[in-house]
Formats: C-alpha cells, sequence, structure tokens
C-alpha cells in the first residue's frame, strides 16, 4: 500500500489537532477509483454532513475512516493514531486484524441497516461488543448498555428482542450499541434511509441530541433539514471529490459551485 505520513508523527500517534485528519485518501476497487484525493479535517466536538448523489463516494470515505475499507494510499488520523497502521522508522507499517479492531472502538458506525443479532436481547446486543472487543467486565457493559439505551430512549425496552421492535426503534438500538463503546467520533451512513417516512424523525431526533452533548459526528444524510440546523460544516463530494465545504448557510442555501447547486436544486 503506498501511503502518505501524516506530519510529525511519534510511535503511530500525532499530536493536538484536528480529532479526524484525511490526507489524500484515494481508493479504487478494481479499474473504477471511487476517492480521488480527499482530504478532510474534524475537529473535536463538530457535526460534519456529507452530501452527495449515490456513487460520490460518501459511504466508501466513512468505510475507510474506521478502516472497514482499506485505502489505496493515503493516511487517516483519528485521535491522533493512524488508522489501520503503526509508524516505525519514519514508515507505516500495517497493523495486525486485531489492532485494526482495537482502533475501531474509536469510531462508533451506524449503518443504513440495523445488523442487530435476532438471538439476543436488547441488553445483549450492546454488552456483546464491550465484553468480547475492550474486555469490559459483565456488570460495568451492563450498567454503560443502559445508560446508553437511556439516552437513545430505548431503556425501557432492553429485554425484548429486536424483532418485536420498530425499524425507528431498533436504528435507535443501533445508535446506542455504538454508544456504549464510548467512542471519539459517531459515523453515520444514512441512518433514516431504510426507515418507514413516520419513523424519520425519531431517529434524527436522537442524533440532534447527540449533537447537543457535544459528540463529534460525521453524517452521510440526505435529510436537508437536519444538515441545515444541526451540522457546523456541510461537505459536498462528486466523483470521489469534495467539490464545495462550509456552513450550512454557505453549502446549502448558497452554494458555489454549478455541481452542488444542481444536488440541492434537486433534493429540495
Amino acid at each position: 500500500m503506498n501511503t502518505t505520513e501524516p506530519a510529525s508523527p511519534a510511535g503511530g500517534t500525532t499530536t493536538a489537532g484536528p480529532i479526524v485528519r484525511i490526507i489524500d485518501l484515494h481508493k479504487s476497487f478494481g479499474a473504477v477509483e471511487v476517492l480521488k484525493g480527499v482530504d478532510l479535517e474534524v475537529h473535536r466536538g463538530q457535526v460534519v454532513v456529507l452530501l452527495g448523489r449515490s456513487g460520490s463516494g460518501k459511504s466508501t470515505l466513512l468505510r475507510c475512516i474506521n478502516h472497514l475499507e482499506r485505502p489505496s494510499s493515503g493516511t487517516v488520523v483519528v485521535e491522533g493514531q493512524v488508522i489501520g497502521h503503526r509508524v516505525k522508522g519514519g514508515k507505516l507499517h500495517e497493523l495486525p486484524p486485531s489492532a485494526i479492531a482495537r482502533q475501531r472502538t474509536r469510531t462508533g458506525m451506524v449503518f443504513q441497516s440495523y445488523h442487530l443479532f435476532p438471538h439476543m436481547t436488547v441488553l445483549e446486543n450492546l454488552i456483546e461488543a464491550p465484553r468480547r472487543v475492550k474486555r469490559v467486565d459483565k456488570a460495568t457493559a451492563t450498567a454503560d448498555a443502559r445508560q446508553a439505551l437511556e439516552e437513545v430512549g430505548m431503556a425501557h425496552k432492553a429485554d425484548v428482542y429486536p424483532s418485536t421492535l420498530s425499524g425507528g426503534q431498533q436504528q435507535r438500538v443501533a445508535i446506542a450499541r455504538a454508544l456504549v463503546m464510548k467512542p471519539g467520533v459517531m459515523l453515520f451512513d444514512e441512518p433514516t434511509s431504510a426507515l418507514d417516512p413516520e419513523l424519520v424523525g425519531e431517529v434524527l431526533g436522537v442524533m440532534k441530541r447527540l449533537a447537543t452533548t457535544g459528540m463529534t459526528m460525521i453524517v452521510v444524510t440526505h435529510e436537508i433539514g437536519f444538515a441545515r440546523g444541526v451540522a457546523d460544516q456541510v461537505v459536498f463530494m462528486s466523483e470521489g471529490r469534495l467539490v464545495e465545504q462550509g456552513p450550512p448557510s454557505q453549502v446549502i442555501d448558497a452554494p458555489v459551485h454549478e455541481a452542488t447547486r444542481t444536488f440541492i436544486d434537486s433534493i429540495l
């Protein structure tokens, strides 16, 4: 893998700065280049919304941040750690899967689909990863899980099975499952796209509350109202590149680039 080393690494970490730093990121699937040199910084407490048409690279970018997709080149740094690599002798060396799994706990990921274990209760779904990945004892994991369920308004459903929940409730449980790992950054990949319209609001409500707590969030969504009301920065992507970036008042309400204007007009 051809990587771009971040400035001043020390034992695989960097000093104070953005909580997420993406440097010249490229990702190809065979001959198809999906990301074409993406640079992005996200600071602690920011909510960054990624907009763009299907196929523009938004979801791939999220998956590269937590190394669910291995970048073809470039570097991702989360909370000072070069994701997927350690620095030795001034060069980046790929980490084994177990170490990457530990790094991945720095980012909570919420997908379009809920991916809850159907044979486990809501509470059991939440304590599984803390116990297996972080080796948290059962009592602590259970207390943390109940707190996370409280945060998303699902504490009363701790002992039921996912099949008894609505889609919106299952997605709120999925958010709680990510929160229980105590990540530094939450990644949301179109978390409302699989929901019936009447259920979208309850999930967006949870996300808005998280934003008010200072949680750092990177969100792929087409929910313009959420982006306008909650985002600190909106990033418009097209054909694997960051075309436009700025506050919602600029990117949504007064876009500079023609591609951004055309996209915004198509979804408003």
